[in-house]
């Protein structure tokens, strides 16, 4: 599998022609969903869902189940649900988005396992019950702190890791960060900037 990182939580990934886009939101450049075949939606958040892109786009959206995602139509997906998207096996894992500060509610959050290699959690932290060889880790958030991001990757123990959802990280932030987690994590941790594979 090919997987292309675009600006902030957006991967897309593509095998054998077919294309795949995980959580393309408002600052996701428009050329992330050129040629899609589908599209997961890890939760509802405008950083992870730009609802009229996709509504413009017109390709099949997934989302979890519960999702205000507005008037765009999606198919629902819960967490342990195992399925077939656009020629990909995805498997949904957790199901809630992390605590936000303040006690602001949360909502549903769907990580996704793909190909039982790629797992992008979205907003949550959820370790999944089956090995990962590939994990996007979420490097900044309001809900966030390092040394959580630091556990979740030891727990996770994925053979490779990348960072995502760094959108709001100036280049100074991006070196910390990314220097702890090298630091604490081993040799398989490293961040991709937008236009960048694996």
């Amino acid at each position: 599998m090919k997987v292309t990182k675009f600006t902030h939580a957006c991967v897309r990934v593509e095998h054998e022609g077919r294309r795949l886009v995980i959580d393309p939101g408002t600052w996701t450049e428009p050329s992330a969903l050129d040629g899609a075949d589908a599209v997961l939606v890890t939760h509802e958040h405008g950083d992870h869902a730009d609802v009229l892109r996709l509504l413009g786009a017109g390709v099949r959206v997934y989302a979890p189940a519960g999702a205000e995602l507005g008037r765009l139509p999606y198919t629902p997906v819960s967490a342990g649900e195992e399925l077939s998207v656009a020629g990909f096996h995805v498997r949904a894992c957790g199901g809630r988005h992390a605590p936000i500060y303040g006690g602001l509610p949360d909502c549903a959050n769907i990580g996704y396992l793909v190909e039982h290699a790629l797992y992008h959690p979205g907003d949550s932290l959820h370790v999944p019950q089956e090995p990962v060889e590939t994990l996007l880790v979420p490097l900044q958030a309001s809900w966030l702190k390092t040394a959580e991001v630091i556990d979740f990757v030891r727990a996770v123990r994925a053979r490779r890791a990348y960072g995502i959802h760094d959108a709001q990280v100036n280049e100074r932030g991006l070196a910390s960060v990314n220097g702890w987690l090298a630091q604490e994590t081993g040799p398989g941790y490293r961040w991709l900037p937008p236009g960048g594979t694996l």
